[in-house]
């Protein structure tokens, strides 16, 4: 876990933001059971840092009930679009914290039951209510029972109690994608009961998540924000040397690098690449950037026993000795991703502060000497954090291995529609339903360079669309000769009336551009709105700083520009595909 800066500094930083300075911006409520002092101010400064800014709402000091009960509430008139709701085990166990067994055991069970009715259907009624994403923390079990070690004998003791009511408020939810549950016992056996909670700040003012670690669990809580924002991170670029082995390959030679189980140093970077490649089989895309002789680095990756990461975990290798930044620009380029999307690991210092310099918007990571303090140092970013791990998502690592065998076989013709023609692309078109829409959401939130609008949306808002009579929402699966792109494409339309249709978003995944498909699906719906007797389609292109790959796509279909809107008359003739088959 990162170190922080004191909350003081949170606080003062938070009163020189002004929205107008930002162009995204979010709204942010905190509620709790106790003493929160800071937390909505520290989440504040951490958004800005990722170039949003936060409103947020701090609600009254236990208050909770309350403010979500009343309809009227400041709460429901801030219009949260994410609250956290931070809940103690003392506040929800009563007098039964200090007097667990003066009641039967089965008036415990009683007692865990309502508590956990009464808290679902509060969160029930604040989610009904609002329509904001509620992620409530669960509950630390006491360290502390009256009967001392004989509390692991009794029947449905104190700390059984908690985990129970754990285990039944992440069952009550575990299928609302409105409703999360932090791990807040986690976070307290992370960072140590004894650091996290103060007698003498508790004592003072019902502090109790002391002061100095508010920070840390806003900085826990940015796992939501991130995802939820669409700002996730999902490419892992590496050195080689000193980063997946100890030494330099050049100079020492296979059998001399640090990569073995009889040496500490060496299982430090062993376990290393198997948290690598754990993010890697969740969909989190690898590469390497490093300056070596290729075929010395390809023979430890190929060769060494006790390599865990192979050649066909990579979608780019890029092993040469060409500077880092240019390497990371061709990374990108080749793997069709943005910068942004990109979290670099080196330990050169140089390189570090060269790459944080020239190509800001790559995070890189500050690496520590000691490699025993790599795996600590992976597992405390928050930046591959998805609100729903899709199936897309757990074959990525194989897509992009399927997309370097298509550029290499894509460099043995100069003839690039012949080329399209022997990749036999097929594209399927599926309607929205319960095991497309996590992905479509998904695909809103996070795709940027060929996204006509840019609007995203959550996935309670694409069931509402579903339910829409005036709506389309369909996606498209891409198929070809190297495998299977998943669902790659997706496209919501208004009917506006029996005349006129309007797109109001149309996205392609970066993997599947420049194939064709795009020209083939909006061909597909103008056939389809023609069928149906509509007149006209509508599309709008709201330019971004990242989406100029669409800037030209409407014109050059045959889309004619009236003001901000473009409009496509559905009795002209559309371009015909050859090279692909649509189901």
């Amino acid at each position: 876990m990162p170190v922080e800066k004191k909350l003081s500094y949170y606080i003062n930083e938070s009163k020189k933001l002004n929205d107008s300075d930002f162009e995204k911006q979010i709204r942010i409520a905190v509620l709790g059971s106790f003493t929160l002092n800071g937390l909505a101010e520290t989440i504040k400064v951490k958004c800005a840092e990722l170039n949003v800014f936060s409103h947020t709402f701090s609600g009254g000091y236990n208050q909770y009930n309350e403010e979500i009960l009343d309809p009227k509430s400041k709460l429901y008139s801030f219009s949260p679009e994410i609250c956290f709701l931070v809940l103690d085990t003392k506040d929800i166990l009563e007098n039964l914290f200090y007097s667990p067994y003066s009641i039967s055991d089965d008036e415990r069970k009683k007692f865990i039951e309502n508590k956990t009715i009464e808290l679902a259907n509060l969160i029930k009624f604040f989610v009904d209510k609002s329509q904001s994403k509620l992620i409530v923390t669960n509950f630390v079990p006491p360290t502390y029972s009256p009967y001392g070690i004989f509390e692991s004998k009794t029947n449905y003791g104190l700390q059984e109690m908690i985990y129970d009511l754990n285990h039944k408020l992440l069952q009550e939810f575990k299928n609302n994608p409105l409703v999360y549950v932090f791990d807040f016992n986690g976070f307290v056996t992370t960072l140590g009961q004894n650091n996290i909670f103060d007698y003498r700040q508790y004592y003072f003012g019902d502090v109790r998540v002391s002061l100095e670690k508010i920070p840390y669990l806003a900085n826990a809580f940015m796992s939501y924000v991130k995802p939820i924002l669409g700002l996730s991170r999902k490419c892992i670029v590496l050195d080689l040397d000193n980063i997946l082995w100890g030494g330099i390959i050049g100079e020492d030679g296979l059998n001399g690098i640090k990569l073995g189980h009889n040496d500490p140093i060496g299982k430090s970077f062993i376990e290393f690449q198997k948290y690598l490649l754990a993010l890697h089989e969740r969909g989190i895309i690898l590469a390497v950037n490093s300056k070596n002789n290729f075929d010395d680095a390809i023979k430890v990756i190929k060769e060494h026993p006790n390599m865990i990461l192979h050649e066909e975990h990579f979608a780019c290798l890029k092993i040469n000795w060409n500077d880092k930044v240019t390497n990371l620009r061709e990374i990108a380029q080749e793997v069709n991703i943005g910068l942004d999307s990109m979290v670099f690991f080196d330990d050169d210092r140089m390189n570090r502060d060269f790459v944080r310099s020239t190509l800001p918007e790559v995070l890189t990571v500050e690496m520590p000497e000691d490699p025993s303090l790599y795996v600590p140092t992976l597992i405390g970013l928050n930046d591959f954090n998805v609100t729903k791990i899709t199936e897309e998502d757990k074959q990525r690592g194989k897509m992009y291995l399927d997309q370097r065998r298509r550029t290499e076989f894509q460099k043995t013709t100069t003839d690039f529609k012949e080329y399209l023609k022997q990749l036999g692309i097929k594209v399927i078109i599926k309607n929205a339903n319960e095991f497309t829409i996590p992905r479509i959401s998904q695909l809103t939130l996070k795709t940027n360079q060929f996204n006509l609008t840019t609007k995203r949306y959550q996935e309670e808002d694409i069931r509402k669309f579903v339910e829409d009579q005036n709506k389309i929402v369909e996606c498209a699966q891409i198929q070809d000769k190297f495998g299977d792109n998943g669902i790659t494409s997706v496209y919501i339309i208004n009917k506006e009336n029996e005349q006129e249709w309007f797109i109001d978003t149309f996205l392609l995944s970066c993997r599947v551009i420049g194939r064709g498909v795009e020209e083939a699906l909006l061909s597909q719906i103008i056939k389809k709105a023609k069928k149906e007797g509509v007149k006209k389609v509508k599309a709008q292109y709201i330019k971004t700083k990242k989406n100029k790959p669409a800037e030209n796509f409407l014109s050059d279909f045959g889309f004619v520009r009236d003001s901000d809107t473009w409009i496509f008359e559905t009795e002209k003739p559309v371009k015909k595909l050859e090279h692909m088959e649509i189901s």
